[in-house]
């Protein structure tokens, strides 16, 4: 049995088209499992605590195909990003204090015809982001109908129009 699983998956690095194809068909199916796991939240929203599941899955998984890493350690260790993505999102539905150590906290970049400075150097952010990021989603170089603009946690920049 064991003789069959090395010649169809290989060992080390030293694979052939058809080992390193088995692995990687097995790799898909181990990170569908993995994602079923980690929730639609890690690949949803695309905020950057999500997006550290996503990159190191990529990372650590690609290691199994071409042989770089043992495949059962590698699997292994990659279930345990995802266990930790989940118990730290856990904790973040939990504790308002862990969400905002880990998710970050939105920042209101202008209101009512006036940039924030302090909001914006926290940020990051100059008023020309500002400015694009209002183009970007009204289509419109003039501020006069935006009532505020928030720049989220996941990074995007939203846009609060004045009433009519």
């Amino acid at each position: 049995m064991m003789d069959a699983i090395y010649l169809l998956f290989g060992q080390g690095r030293d694979l052939d088209p058809l080992q390193m194809s088995l692995r990687a068909f097995v790799v898909f199916l181990v990170t569908l499992v993995l994602i079923r796991i980690s929730g639609r939240r890690s690949f949803g929203k695309r905020s950057p605590f999500d997006s550290v599941v996503v990159i190191l899955l990529g990372a650590t998984l690609g290691r199994a195909i071409v042989g770089a890493s043992p495949f059962v350690a590698t699997v292994l260790a990659s279930l345990m990003i995802v266990v930790c993505h989940r118990v730290l999102a856990w904790a973040c539905v939990r504790s308002s204090v862990i969400e905002r150590l880990i998710g970050g906290v939105e920042r209101e970049v202008y209101h009512n015809g006036a940039f924030n400075e302090r909001e914006m150097k926290a940020a990051l952010m100059t008023r020309n982001d500002v400015c694009e990021s209002v183009r970007q989603k009204t289509g419109s170089r003039s501020m006069d109908k935006v009532a505020a603009a928030i720049l989220e946690r996941n990074g995007d920049v939203s846009v609060i129009h004045k009433d009519q």
